[in-house]
């Protein structure tokens, strides 16, 4: 009969106890702690920077996609209704009958990316004896607003142009800070050309004598070209020439202000507006106010 030995104990360790209550079974890798990483996201989107490089990535993308399409050079604005040339920082609005009544604060208080109502010229007079019914009302409240204002006269070739100058004059009177007074011309009215020069000639020589100041003219692009462009050099232009990214004038040409849309959506105008540019910095168009 075989005699039974005792099991080996001397020099036998324990077994060490794991911190894993398992193994992992053959192929598995270790759990993965997601604390750092959620912790780490939490604190990236709670942060303020965080919202602000969104919200700025947002708004670029979405001004890309709306501009697909309009011509290059323009951006489309919601609020204003339609795109506007880029590299201009003064804008502004002409206004007449048409517009009615206008809530003047609401349009100074207007403003989208930077974009906000500067200047309003203002419809005075036409002819020898048309006053603009809100020529008054709109010559006191925009100025109170805070616009800078210019009134203008729609000018008749078939009328004396002198006499047209002493009508505008006795409703128009512009003050300190005002901008220069503007003749608005865009008809022959049946006329020759040499006619309407002559009469234009005779206007702008009138205001210019009793202002001390020469009045800006107004015109479109095509009539600029075919009428006007030889015969008034040294006079500020204000042209119109809708819905381009640019305007295509000669370096030599003296144009300011260049009225771009006739469509324009304005806040405390019940009417489409027209909108316009100013071709020049702050100190340009400081420069252009009446003394």
């Amino acid at each position: 009969m075989a005699v039974q030995r005792p099991a080996k104990t001397t020099g036998a360790k324990k077994p060490v106890k794991r911190t894993v209550k398992s193994r992992a079974k053959k192929g598995e890798k270790p759990g993965f702690n997601w604390k750092i990483p959620v912790a780490a996201l939490l604190l990236i989107l709670l942060s303020p920077f965080y919202y602000g490089y969104v919200l700025g990535i947002f708004t670029s993308t979405f001004r890309w996609f709306k501009d697909i399409g309009v011509k290059k050079g323009y951006h489309s604005y919601d609020d204003f209704g339609i795109p506007i040339p880029e590299n201009y920082t003064i804008h502004g609005i002409d206004v007449s009958y048409y517009q009615g009544k206008i809530d003047w604060e609401k349009v100074r208080a207007m403003e989208e990316d930077g974009v906000k109502i500067r200047f309003a010229f203002i419809k005075a007079t036409e002819g020898l004896l048309t006053v603009d019914p809100y020529f008054q009302r709109n010559w006191r409240e925009a100025p109170k607003s805070g616009i800078v204002v210019g009134a203008y006269h729609f000018f008749r070739p078939f009328k004396d142009g002198k006499w047209q100058a002493r009508f505008f004059l006795q409703n128009a009177r512009p003050e300190r800070g005002d901008l220069p007074l503007v003749v608005d011309v865009e008809t022959l009215d049946g006329q020759s050309s040499e006619k309407m020069r002559k009469e234009l000639k005779a206007f702008i020589k009138y205001v210019e004598a009793k202002t001390d100041t020469k009045p800006i003219i107004y015109t479109n692009l095509s009539f600029y070209q075919d009428y006007l462009k030889k015969d008034f050099e040294g006079y500020v232009f204000w042209i119109a020439n809708y819905y381009q990214s640019k305007m295509r004038l000669g370096k030599d040409a003296n144009w300011k202000f260049w009225q771009h849309s006739d469509r324009a959506t304005i806040n405390g105008v019940n009417h489409d507006v027209d909108m316009n540019v100013f071709k020049g910095d702050s100190l340009d168009f400081e420069k252009l106010r009446l003394k």
